[in-house]
């Protein structure tokens, strides 16, 4: 159970519209890699994360994965019950987390009393529609390399001369996730920049010493 001051600063931060959803909501803790929403399941519940990282994603049956996106502190997801329809992806957390879980009557009556929240869901599920486009235009279009090098650059923004990019904790797993590849394959990708010298490989740390190149 969360105290009233601990409260107020998970709240805080979060936009009005946001933070009058939330406050609807029950809050609940989640350990590292458990998984809130299933894929295929029905629900009814929206989730609003307040603190930590959790990954939307899909697998099959072999348990090859791919990562839509990674949310973090002021996201909500698991709204698209709204059309009745079963979750359309799985979200697990990927550190320890906090939400505020909003049920399908608050979230209705929210909707319809704020229209500042209404203009925010409606902006954001066209967000959506273009980055699912942007996603399968580059499956269909660009190779596993170009693929890579969308992911890389998006992560931090691409290198420029004289001066090193330095991304983010991300694993080679974590990228091909993303970009709908096997591990082996990104990683002797990511091997074969590095001896190029376009970038520098550590743990769980990508350095991007120079531009990437557009082929490979």
């Amino acid at each position: 159970m969360l105290d009233p001051a601990a409260r107020d600063r998970l709240f805080s931060s979060l936009t009005a519209p946001i933070r009058s959803l939330a406050l609807r909501g029950v809050v609940r803790s989640y350990r590292k890699n458990t998984i809130l929403v299933q894929e295929g399941e029905r629900g009814d519940s929206t989730f609003v994360l307040l603190q930590g990282k959790a990954k939307v994603y899909s697998n099959d049956a072999e348990g090859r994965e791919i990562v839509y996106s990674v949310v973090g502190p002021g996201d909500y997801f698991a709204e698209m019950w709204l059309d009745g329809g079963p979750r359309c992806a799985s979200v697990m957390t990927l550190e320890p987390c906090i939400c505020a879980i909003v049920g399908s009557d608050d979230f209705r009556d929210h909707f319809a009393r704020d229209p500042a929240f209404a203009l925010e869901l409606v902006s954001r599920l066209i967000r959506r529609v273009r980055e699912a486009t942007l996603k399968a235009r580059e499956l269909a279009l660009l190779d596993v390399y170009g693929r890579v090098v969308r992911a890389l650059e998006a992560h931090e923004g691409p290198a420029v001369p004289g001066r090193p990019v330095v991304l983010s904790p991300i694993t080679h797993q974590a990228i091909a996730s993303r970009v709908g590849s096997s591990r082996e394959m990104v990683s002797r990708l990511l091997k074969d920049l590095e001896r190029g010298g376009y970038l520098e490989l550590g743990v769980k740390r990508i350095t991007l010493r120079r531009k990437l190149p557009a082929r490979w």
